[in-house]
């Protein structure tokens, strides 16, 4: 392996006594941390709508001695912890919301809640594993509000809404968060850090310098034709026919007309609406989706042939369309130096040969606009069932996503290393190095 595993894991006598006795104490928030996690997943909230978990995590915060600060991007949750002593200021992100899928029964605490999404009545299930992100915050909110003696420094914890995308109409997540100054004043952060489960070797935690996560694009195209009968389709336009052509057309691009060797791109169709009975062409059709890049450049060239694509196979039609490409997030970037330094704190956290490099990812994150703004660092933690390998276990957003919680100690233990290691005794540090 490369990355992180090149450092050894080697402690001051001082270190590893502190650092024991902050395991003793993950190890005795875990079983709140389990419970948070259940008691969120049972009562899930979509973007912009997570009143409830924002309560819960605010009055935690609150009975922590935090500085706490609510109605943040509609729902956020930030809080501000001083340490006994001076120092800089760092960030540690999580985020809340759930996802419009039907959980299936199986759970004790599975979600029953049902919900409105796009004008239509649906489940609410944390099939992205939200609820244990906001869970393993709380806990090392905890632990490090107990231990606020050995912080030179802040820390400033983020409980985002909307990571999921904010509702058609409304702005959210990140950007909104951002927006509204939380990196920003008196407190504003330096560096930040955020962390995702994801189906891997449980307690096992991935990372990748640089480029880690795709940059992502909504993209709609609405084809208008001219609405007649099924049985004479020649006396209207089709704009069921033409939107399927344009759906194969936006295929050829990142097969045949982007370098692939430059960077991956993939362009998805997920939802097409139009028509309402079989024997009426109707209108118009929408097409909905997500372009997915690496790379500035190919991401502008990618959308200039998706709307060439898509207007000119309407014409030939006798068919328009209108084309909509809205960017959700950039590129996730982990920030080299910062990767570097969080190295030891991981290996700490997770445990000799529990720290490795991973491949591109294709899933997108809004934490990229944190990273954007500040130097940032978002890891992988593996939360599979025991003896589950990678490739058999459901993906997030499925219904049959899982998190194995005896993984979330390990979550607590990186933010909390991270922290200690960031906001440590400055003048420790050039002790130690005299002496190495």
């Amino acid at each position: 392996m490369t990355g992180l595993l090149c450092f050894p894991l080697l402690l001051p006598a001082a270190n590893a006594d502190r650092d024991q006795s902050i395991d003793r104490a993950i190890a005795a928030v875990e079983p709140k941390v389990i419970a948070w996690r259940r008691d969120i997943h049972q009562h899930p909230e979509l973007s912009n709508r997570e009143f409830r978990t924002a309560k819960l995590v605010a009055d935690h915060l609150r009975r922590l001695g935090l500085q706490v600060r609510t109605d943040v991007a509609h729902t956020g949750v930030v809080a501000v912890l001083k340490g006994a002593h001076p120092g800089p200021v760092i960030a540690l992100r999580a985020d809340m919301d759930a996802l419009p899928v039907t959980e299936p029964e199986g759970l004790p605490f599975a979600s029953k809640e049902r919900a409105q999404y796009n004008g239509a009545e649906v489940g609410v299930m944390h099939a992205c594993g939200h609820d244990a992100h906001t869970a393993m915050l709380m806990g090392a909110a905890e632990i490090l509000a107990t231990h606020r003696d050995l912080l030179h420094g802040t820390v400033r914890f983020l409980f985002q809404p909307a990571e999921e995308g904010a509702p058609s109409g409304e702005e959210g997540g990140a950007a909104l968060m951002i927006k509204e100054g939380v990196l920003a004043g008196e407190d504003a952060p330096r560096e930040i850090f955020g962390m995702h489960v994801w189906p891997g070797e449980p307690g096992k935690i991935s990372y990748r310098t640089r480029g880690t996560m795709a940059a992502a694009d909504t993209l709609s195209i609405v084809v208008h034709g001219v609405q007649t009968h099924g049985a004479q389709p020649w006396h209207g336009v089709d704009p069921i026919i033409t939107a399927a052509q344009i759906m194969l057309g936006l295929q050829l691009i990142p097969s045949r007309q982007l370098n692939a060797t430059a960077a991956p791109t993939v362009i998805t169709i997920g939802s097409i609406r139009g028509g309402l009975r079989g024997n009426i062409l109707p209108e118009s059709v929408e097409l909905n989706g997500t372009v997915r890049t690496f790379d500035p450049v190919i991401r502008e060239d990618a959308i200039r042939r998706i709307e060439r694509t898509a207007t000119d196979i309407s014409a030939s039609a006798g068919a328009t369309a209108d084309v909509k490409v809205e960017s959700y997030a950039p590129v996730v970037y982990n920030d080299v130096a910062l990767t570097a330094r969080a190295g030891p704190a991981l290996l700490r956290a997770a445990g000799d040969g529990q720290v490795g490099t991973m491949d591109l990812v294709m899933g997108s994150e809004d934490f990229a606009r944190y990273a954007a703004k500040i130097p940032g660092l978002f890891v992988f933690l593996g939360i599979n069932a025991p003896g589950v390998a990678p490739g058999d276990a459901a993906e997030n957003h499925s219904p049959r996503f899982f998190v194995n919680e005896a993984a979330l100690a390990t979550g607590v233990r990186a933010f909390v290393f991270l922290v200690l290691d960031e906001l440590r005794d400055p003048h420790a540090v050039v002790q130690q190095r005299q002496v190495n």
